[in-house]
């Protein structure tokens, strides 16, 4: 059973909401998931559905103690007595302190008109045209900064965060805000990437090696939970798990995977796209998401997900080069094996259940796709890439996107009962273009 978690963006834009499970339809006419794109934004899966909260605790830190003792006369005072608490937490949280931003985004009074409205440039009553161009605070998060250069310096934080937004403004540690420029956004790995001018940049973090990870090994998660009012805050746990796999759901319903590091460290809204770091301060996530409860209202605390720090390196390169992040695709719908009946296995992908136990069955191939060309056809049975088996579409997409475009890759599949073996030349993944290109045609096709 899959529980659906949706992400908050801030704290005063998050609802807090149950989502259920879309009716099930005959896995064999219809197949939902398309390795066509890669966004994400809406509801995290990872089994039945769940409310799900974004990224607090008391912070960690411990303030200066003074010790009270008894006197001659039966009167208690405050004696002078001062500890200077100095520990391993304490120096991991100095070294980032500076390092970690609040995330404001502001959205304009007239994207908040109805689409009738817009539609009829309309203006709620009373509102002039001036007005509508007005910003407001529209949600907060949290954000890193991670590199500064010349004049300027680039913070990492959710896309879910800034999505929407018309205009961005981040708040230092010291409580001065200045604007931010959006760079590049990616919405399948949940990051952005921020530019602001590096006057006032004091500090940048340094990114862990996150492979080098190690559960159980201490936590700190610091950012903005609740917004900037609770900003500089900490909470520290543990790495509770490694590579656990987080299905989430982009604003086209589509199901998308991330690898994420699981921490029992509190994590609330706001305090999405802080930073997880460990106790040599250095960041080895972005807080993202966590499950707060199930959809039969079993409690869950202490679930927190960050994406690792090599996927983050990875991720803000592209974007700080190209604004976006192209990735390679197979041209191929597709379902989880475990899904289609036994009777159906044996019947139309005509495979033997008792021997074949895990794989991803192929819905459709788009023409010229290098599925396609690679001889892939509709009901082939994906069973392994690059020597590795595949049990279900996670397994399968998670190889795909270790991949670049123009990567070949070794496929294992059945098709009609028969083994075999193909390579596939990866191209770019189109999805978004055709997105845009479609979006243009419904415009222009407007009286």
């Amino acid at each position: 059973m899959r529980k659906d978690v949706t992400p908050n963006r801030s704290n005063k834009s998050d609802n807090y909401k149950t989502v259920k499970p879309a009716k099930q339809s005959n896995p064999m006419k219809k197949f939902g998931l398309s390795l066509l794109g890669g966004v994400l934004g809406g509801a995290l899966v990872v089994g039945g559905y769940v409310t799900y909260d974004n990224l607090t605790s008391p912070t960690s830190s411990q303030p200066t103690q003074s010790i009270t003792q008894p006197v001659k006369d039966g009167k208690t005072k405050v004696a002078n007595v001062k500890m200077d608490v100095n520990t391993d937490v304490t120096k991991a949280v100095e070294k980032m302190d500076n390092a970690v931003v609040s995330v404001t985004t502001l959205q304009k009074k007239n994207s908040q008109l109805s689409q009738l409205e817009q539609f009829f440039g309309q203006s709620k009553e009373g509102a002039s045209d001036s007005s509508k161009d007005e910003l407001q605070e529209a949600g907060e998060g949290s954000g890193v900064i991670y590199r500064k250069e010349g004049n300027k310096a680039y913070v990492v934080t959710n896309n879910h965060v800034v999505q929407g937004a018309d205009a961005v403004k981040i708040m230092f540690n010291n409580g001065e805000n200045i604007p931010a420029k959006i760079v590049g956004t990616d919405a399948y790995s949940d990051l952005a990437v921020l530019e602001i001018d590096s006057k006032e940049v004091t500090t940048v973090a340094e990114f862990a090696d996150s492979n080098a990870v190690k559960v159980g090994e201490p936590a700190l998660a610091m950012g903005s939970p609740l917004g900037s009012t609770f900003a500089n805050s900490v909470s520290q746990g543990i790495v509770s798990a490694k590579d656990r796999m987080i299905t989430n759901k982009n604003e086209d319903n589509q199901t998308i995977n991330i690898n994420a590091i699981q921490t029992d460290a509190a994590i609330n809204p706001g305090n999405s796209g802080g930073a997880l770091v460990n106790l040599s301060g250095q960041v080895i996530g972005i807080n993202s998401s966590k499950i707060a409860a199930t959809g039969n209202g079993v409690s869950a605390e202490g679930m927190g997900f960050a994406i690792p720090s090599n996927d983050v390196v990875n991720i803000i390169n592209q974007l700080e080069k190209d604004g976006k992040v192209i990735r390679p695709m197979l041209g191929i719908t597709m379902l989880d094996l475990s899904s289609v009946s036994i009777e159906d296995q044996t019947n139309v992908l005509k495979i033997d259940p008792e021997k074949i136990h895990g794989g991803v069955v192929v819905g459709s191939v788009e023409k010229d796709s290098p599925a396609e060309k690679a001889g892939i056809n509709k009901f082939s049975v994906i069973t392994k890439i690059e020597g590795k088996d595949i049990q279900n579409v996670t397994d399968l997409q998670t190889q795909l996107y270790n991949k670049k475009v123009g990567d070949k890759m070794e496929i294992e599949y059945y098709q009609d009962g028969k083994k075999k073996e193909t390579t596939v030349k990866l191209d770019k993944d189109t999805s978004q273009l055709e997105k845009q290109l479609k979006q243009n045609q419904n415009n222009d096709s407007q009286p």
